[in-house]
């Protein structure tokens, strides 16, 4: 834990991969005045005949000054960079004596974040930060240490930066395996049931069930389970490795966190129909996921849940993640992201079913995706268990109350 006082930051400059490339070079500054954070392209980027607007929605691009809008204090897409509570927490952890604010949290977690973006005090060097690898075992005693508020080994110091970097409330870490990069994802010892073989479950009912997601595996390490997520936001080329321009659904639609609740599949779907490449593909790929949360009681599907790739030119989604059951006590239920249906929120079949329209589906199209969806959860649940040695009381624990619950089918048949 670094105990010794550092100053908060008043700028810091933006560095991007570009599209197809292995290094980065310098995309803008970000300067802080009172609240607000504005970003400048520098002059050299906007020369550059390859540069790419960091958005197309907030910032195209062109010289001067640009300020968040709404109740954004920074641009949505460069927040899409930033830690969100667990790298946050790790920051806490280590630099205790520093009131971190966001320019401290982009500077001080780790360069190998998600997306293309990182971000320096230097415009003209750059330097990447946690370059050193880091077994599952240390980023397991790295996490345990926080959430317990114990002190950390010196000699483990280094991997803390492995787990600031990336996106959610739970412990999490970046790490590698030969070619291949991954997220590693650690359990809770407050969690009431086992969210990693949960989770690990509904990402590969989804793949089952033709939802385009990445490649999963469950590993045990000192006792404990652990989740591992393959990356799809780096890709490896003829010269090295590049990383995948991401921007997340909270800001295409320009939302920050306290605006989250106002994101809705009926507004992501609008932005998809005039935005995108292959509106079509991606308003199915869209309905489908909606109607898998419904149906595996996911209702975390919050708007920093649902990304696009942006090379400059073309949008299109990113596999799904995050796809994860969540308990609850009774029937009734809500999507964190909002359904604007004919029940409101209602985690409902029924309820997708009044908005097919959004996602340009026929009647009979949306019917078809919903009975077919059903039906493969319905044959493959049971074999996905075994896959993650699920126990018995911990697969009755999820069906029924997760999965399938009895009210994701109200009025269902009413609609035929």
């Amino acid at each position: 834990m670094t105990t010794f006082k550092i100053k908060n930051a008043d700028h810091a400059f933006v560095w991007i991969w570009l599209p197809g490339k292995t290094f980065p070079i310098v995309a803008g500054r970000l300067s802080k005045i009172n609240t607000l954070h504005l970003f400048t392209y520098g002059r050299s980027y906007l020369e550059n005949r390859e540069a790419i607007p960091l958005s197309p929605i907030e910032l195209p691009l062109k010289p001067g000054n640009v300020f968040p809008e709404g109740m954004n204090t920074v641009h949505a897409c460069l927040r899409d960079s930033a830690p969100d509570a667990w790298g946050r927490r790790v920051i806490d952890y280590q630099y205790a004596n520093l009131n971190s604010d966001e320019l401290d949290y982009l500077l001080l977690s780790g360069s190998d974040r998600i997306g293309a973006l990182d971000f320096q005090t230097s415009p003209f060097e750059y330097i990447p930060r946690e370059t050193k690898m880091v077994t599952l075992e240390e980023l397991l005693e790295v996490a345990l240490s926080i959430e317990q508020n114990k002190p950390l080994p010196p000699e483990l110091e280094y991997a803390l930066l492995r787990g600031t970097s990336v996106g959610g409330a739970r412990p999490k870490a970046l790490i590698q395996d030969g070619s291949k990069n991954f997220i590693a994802k650690f359990s809770l010892s407050t969690d009431i049931f086992n969210v990693i073989k949960a989770e690990y479950v509904g990402m590969r009912l989804a793949k089952l069930v033709g939802l385009n997601v990445p490649w999963v595996a469950l590993r045990n390490v000192l006792g404990k389970d652990i989740l591992l997520v393959e990356r799809f936001d780096r890709e490896s080329n003829n010269i090295g490795v590049t990383r995948r321009f991401m921007l997340s659904a909270l800001s295409l639609l320009k939302l920050n966190e306290l605006e989250a609740r106002y994101a809705s599949y009926c507004d992501l779907a609008e932005i998809i129909r005039q935005k995108f490449t292959d509106p079509q593909q991606d308003l199915t790929e869209l309905f489908k996921r909606l109607v898998f949360n419904i149906l595996i009681g996911n209702t975390d599907d919050h708007a920093r849940n649902h990304s696009a790739f942006w090379d400059g030119k073309t949008l299109s989604l990113t596999p799904a993640y995050d796809l994860c059951p969540q308990p609850r006590i009774g029937q009734e239920a809500t999507q964190a992201m909002a359904i604007e249906g004919l029940e409101g929120n209602f985690s409902t079949l029924a309820n997708i079913y009044s908005i097919r329209q959004y996602f340009q589906l026929t009647d009979s199209s949306a019917r078809e995706i919903i009975n077919e969806i059903v039906e493969t959860i319905r044959f493959r649940w049971m074999s996905v268990c075994e896959e993650a040695n699920l126990s018995m009381v911990e697969r009755n624990r999820l069906w029924g109350n997760c999965l399938f619950n009895p009210f994701c089918f109200r009025n269902w048949s009413d609609t035929f």
